[in-house]
This record gives structure tokens, sequence and C-alpha cells, in this order.
């Protein structure tokens, strides 16, 4: 097989590990960092919340305290601290007082900062409620005004709460990459396998096939042997051994597609398999029309019908029916369905049997429907799946096929 250019993920499954081992390292550091980050900007806060704690213990045992002190206290060590908290004072009528910590347009005019003040009040009321602010008159003992205090989070605090949901997210996504760059490569893998073992399998056969062309053909010359009809029925077979030797060549290399009589083509193999099979299994062919065309490679083609065809055989027990119903459809597609009157398949099962290896069979590998389906989604980019199944009554195969518009088959 050709060597293909770019980046082989299968080759590079090693550095791969590397790369993923890298990210997983890089985020999980940035994570620490980050949150690291937050935590001294924690420290700091409560550093700086208990140094006003002090300080208002300080100078409530305080004595000879003026009222200019107070006011002085009261904004160079409480309000002034605030320097992250949003918060906005205003009253029962809406008058607003002032804000603290919320960037506003200097070229604003008074009148449109309000405007953005109360639209932000309105929010704030929905993460908490307001703090009441009632100053006492010391002469009546009543509140002499009354006002309200809006706040939201920190941009700190916002952070912390978002946090968690945006590693959680960046990990998920990372994961999720991850799963499908080693889901590719172990696919890779497989049709490594695969490919190696169809080339393999062809270069062996390649041999001994040449040979029994050659004693055929002398055979044929010999005047002693007089049952030619043997010697047809052994050209038949090696001319069949020639084609599943090319099917496996086909294997891992990109197939030619032209645009071929499905018809014809599902004749060819039926006609192939009547003498083969047991004589109790009726085989009918039907279509739509009487000739159908898609886009297919011969041997490829041939070779996933005979496939289907003698698992169908094989579930109905060498007894039944069997029908290949060739449609086109309205989207450019051709669907060829192959119904037989078997032991059906169990509901759970239906998504593996196209897994290398699944066989009900004592004997057999469980490769057939495995290489249809690859043959079918690889190779003529179709796609092949049960359509229907019934236990004891019977399963639907459907295969999908792209044809040519008439434009391009004319052209």
């Amino acid at each position: 097989m050709a060597k293909r250019d770019g980046f082989n993920l299968y080759e590079n499954k090693s550095n791969l590990k590397w790369i993923v081992l890298v990210i997983s390292l890089v985020i999980g550091g940035g994570s620490i960092f980050y949150t690291n980050f937050l935590v001294e900007k924690l420290k700091d806060r409560e550093r700086a919340t208990i140094r006003i704690y002090a300080k208002t213990l300080e100078y409530t045992l305080s004595e000879n305290v003026t009222i200019q002190q107070d006011i002085n206290f009261l904004s160079e060590e409480i309000i002034y601290q605030n320097t992250s908290i949003p918060m906005i004072i205003m009253d029962s009528l809406g008058v607003i007082y002032g804000s603290k910590n919320i960037e506003l347009d200097s070229t604003w005019t008074q009148a449109r900062k309000n405007n953005k003040l109360r639209s932000m009040v309105a929010s704030m009321k929905r993460e908490y409620a307001p703090i009441r602010i009632a100053p006492i008159d010391q002469s009546t003992g009543k509140p002499y005004l009354v006002q309200y205090l809006y706040y939201k989070n920190s941009d700190l605090l916002t952070q912390l709460t978002y946090y968690p949901y945006v590693q959680l997210s960046v990990i998920a996504i990372f994961g999720f990459i991850a799963y499908m760059a080693f889901n590719y490569s172990r696919v890779a893998e497989q049709n490594r396998v695969w490919v190696g073992m169809a080339k393999e399998t062809a270069h062996q056969l390649g041999t001994p096939i040449s040979s029994l062309m050659a004693w055929i053909e002398i055979l044929k010359a010999d005047a002693g042997v007089t049952d030619k009809t043997i010697l047809t029925e052994l050209d038949k077979d090696v001319h069949k051994l020639g084609l599943i030797t090319e099917r496996f060549s086909n294997i891992g290399s990109v197939p030619k597609l032209s645009n071929e009589d499905i018809m014809q083509e599902v004749e060819r193999v039926v006609a192939y398999l009547r003498p083969r099979i047991s004589r109790k299994v009726e085989m009918k062919v039907r279509g739509m029309h009487e000739h159908i065309y898609a886009q297919i490679n011969v041997a490829l083609f041939e070779w996933v019908i005979e496939n289907v065809c003698k698992n169908a055989v094989d579930a109905m027990g060498g007894e039944g029916k069997l029908e290949i119903n060739v449609l086109e459809g309205s989207d450019w597609r051709v669907f060829v369905d192959i119904s037989d009157t078997g032991k059906g398949i169990n509901p759970s099962r239906i998504k593996q049997v196209f897994n290398p290896g699944f066989t009900t069979k004592q004997r057999g590998w469980g490769l057939g429907l495995a290489l249809a389906k690859r043959i079918i989604e690889n190779y003529h980019n179709g796609k092949i799946y049960v359509k229907s199944t019934t236990l004891d009554k019977g399963t639907t195969f459907r295969i999908v096929l792209n044809r040519l518009p008439e434009s391009q088959v004319l052209s």
C-alpha cells in the first residue's frame, strides 16, 4: 500500500498521547494558578475586613470622640474601604443619593446617569434584598431619613461563582476531543489490520490461482479428457477465486466507481449463488425498473450482496424465501433491500451485527457484515443498516447507494 502524505494518526499515536498529556498539564496548572490567585484575593479582603472590624471596635471603646472625628472615621475607615462591591443608595421615592464601584461614562448627563443607576437597581433587587438605612433623630427618637442600599456581587465573587462551570466545561471539551482523537486512532488501527490482512490474503492467493488457471488450460488441451463439463466448472471456481483476490486487493486502496446497472449486477450474484445454496431457498429479484444505475465498484458491490445473501441463507437454516428489491429514491439514491424469512435479530443486538467478530454461527469469524459496512460506507459513501427485523419472521437489510443525475450520465 502506498504511503500517504500528511499526518498519520496511527503512526503518531505515541506523539498524540504526549500532546494530550501536555495539554492536560497546562489545563491543570492554569486551573491551580487561577484558583490560588482568587484565594489570595479573598485573603486580602478578609484581612481588610478584620482591620475594619478592629478599628470599629477601637473606636467604640474610645472616649472624647468629636462629630468631625465621627465623620472622618466613617468616611476614611469604613465607607472608602469598599472598593469592590457595587452599591447604590436610593430612597423610597426613587431619588438617587449616591453610588460606589459602578463605572459610568463621565460624558453622560446626570439624568442619564440616574436612569442607568435605576435600571441597575432593578437587577440588584433580584439578587439581594436592599438594606434599610434609617438614622435616628436623638430629639424625637424616630428616623429622620429612610434610605435603601442596593448592592450586588463583586466581580471577584462573580468570577468565583462561574469559574467552576467554566473549568468543568473546558475539561469536558478537552475530554471529548481526547476521546474523539483516541477513538479515531483506534479506528485507524483497525483499518490498518483490515488492510494488512486483505493485502496478505490477496498476495497468498495469487500464486496458486495462477497455477490452477495454467493447469486448467493444459487439461482443456488434453485430448484424453473427455468430460469437459468438469473443466468448465473448475474454470468458474478459479474465476471466482480470482475475483475474490481482486476484492481483497481493493481493500485499503481507493476503488474506482463507475455507473453500473444494479439490476444486472444483483442478478449475476444471484445466478452464481443459486446452484451453491440449498434448493429449498427461493430467491427472487425485483426492481422498480428494468435498469437501475448507481455508482459502484462492481467487484466490491458483488461481494457485499453475496455476504448479505449468505448470512440470510444461514439465518433461514437453508429453507425459506430470500427477496432482493431494487428501488430508486427521489434524492439521487438507490435502495437495495435484502429480505429473508429467517429467525430475525434480537432488537438488543441490532447495533452489534456490523461489529467485527459478531456471529451467531458456531463456525465463522463474524467479518462478513463488518466488511460489507466498510465497503458500502467507506468506499461507496453509502449506508447499510437493518431496516426491519422480527423474531422468527425475518430481517430486511437496506443498502443505500448514490446515483448520478441524468444530465451527468448523458454527458
